[in-house]
Formats: structure tokens, C-alpha cells, sequence
């Protein structure tokens, strides 16, 4: 089983340059304090890294 990881949106995309919003987009992301388990790869890792401001890692799973 591939690891995951949970990743909770904690920032609004308003007033934020359109590259953040999509990337928020990519995550599954688009409302506050939503969250995701998404699947822990270096190109999900790299999205996170572009918007820290914006997301958190609430947990990493197995």
C-alpha cells in the first residue's frame, strides 16, 4: 500500500496570484479547512512545498 498523506487547506485563495490558486485546484483543494488524503509522492510533495502559506500536513499515514 502506497504511503498518504492528509493535507488540510488553511488559507483563502482570495487575493492570491492565479499559479496558487491552481495549485490548490491540483491538490483537490478549494474551500477552507477542507481537507484530502492524497497519495505521498515527490510531485504532491512539491505542490504543498509552493503554497505552505495555504495548506498544512495534519497527518502522514503508512
Amino acid at each position: 500500500m502506497a504511503k498518504t498523506i492528509v493535507v488540510k487547506q488553511i488559507g483563502s485563495p482570495i487575493r492570491r496570484p492565479e499559479i496558487q490558486r491552481q495549485t490548490l485546484i491540483g491538490l483537490g483543494l478549494n474551500k477552507m479547512h477542507r481537507t484530502r488524503e492524497l497519495e505521498d509522492t515527490p510531485s504532491v510533495r512539491g505542490m504543498i512545498n509552493k503554497i505552505p502559506h495555504l495548506v498544512e500536513i495534519v497527518e502522514e499515514c503508512g
